[in-house]
């Protein structure tokens, strides 16, 4: 059931009105404790961004925001007071709070004193722009939540134009996946729960060519495949790499050479080379390599 979160004991500052809750047992603050709850999250249909430069970047996304939460000391800062007046000026409820009662909310282990819910506004693999030249970043069963928003950071520093989580990857709309993600969750459009049935049609009718990042020696070099035209670039698991099912869809494999004692790379790392050197070859910056 949805809590309504609709302000009372309402005072001015500036830039609006914010509602002061003084007792950790307030039915908002039990609510934004509850959230904590991945479950529960998903079944509220909301995101929680923590801290000051998340809440910022969120606020200006144009998601729809549900309550923002506030400690007096962190409301008095000249930053968080932009941040607050932005906040009340697309309706949003704003409540102030002690440090004390913020930790009850709080799902970080040093808080700044300020989080924001809003409404999940996820995308779908038939509404993506279907253009002549398209990166489209795939996590193929990727379990942590800080690889899965790194790489969702990655591909949208290095101008991916979607992340498709397939159905057993980590909600990259957890707490620790958005605070990897550095905010990029807002701004590149995430498709989740995507089954590797819907994926192959979404491949076959769009023209859509995948690599897939795997740690097979004969796969071909990463820095030598073709980036050009649609491209699904594909990332797997930690431990077991990408499925049989999304390798047999690829059209090729890419292999990052290890040159010291390592036996391979961190998921999130081997995707950001991979996808930095698709970007650069897509921008013209950098020559395609035979």
């Amino acid at each position: 059931m949805k809590v309504d979160v609709r302000a009372y004991n309402i005072y001015n500052f500036r830039g609006g009105t914010m509602e002061k809750i003084e007792s950790a047992q307030n039915k908002r603050i039990k609510w934004l404790a509850s959230l904590k709850n991945a479950r529960r999250r998903r079944e509220e249909g909301v995101v929680v961004a923590e801290g000051v430069r998340l809440v910022e970047m969120a606020a200006e996304a144009g998601w729809t925001t549900r309550f923002c939460l506030v400690t007096a000391e962190a409301a008095r800062e000249e930053r968080t007071e932009r941040i607050l007046a932005r906040l009340a000026s697309l309706g949003c409820p704003l409540a102030e709070v002690t440090p004390e009662v913020y930790k009850k909310a709080s799902d970080t282990d040093a808080p700044q004193g300020i989080l924001l819910v809003l409404e999940e506004r996820g995308a779908s693999l038939a509404a993506l722009p279907m253009r002549q030249e398209m990166h489209v970043v795939v996590l193929d069963g990727v379990q942590d939540p800080g690889n899965a928003g790194t790489i969702v950071r990655t591909a949208d520093a290095a101008g991916a134009d979607a992340v498709v989580c397939l159905e057993d990857t980590i909600d990259v709309f957890s707490a620790k996946a958005v605070r990897a993600s550095m905010g990029s969750v807002f701004h590149v459009p995430v498709v989740r729960n995507v089954s590797r049935t819907a994926l192959c049609e979404f491949l076959q009718q769009g023209r859509v060519r995948l690599l897939a990042a795997d740690l097979d020696e004969a796969a071909q070099p990463y820095y030598a495949a073709d980036y050009s035209g649609r491209l699904a670039l594909a990332f797997g698991n930690e431990g077991n790499g990408v499925s049989d099912e999304v390798r047999r869809m690829a059209e090729a494999k890419l292999f990052i050479p290890m040159f010291g004692k390592a036996e391979s790379l961190n998921v999130a790392t081997a995707a950001a080379l991979v996808l930095y050197e698709a970007a650069g070859v897509r921008r013209g910056f950098r020559r395609h390599c035979q």
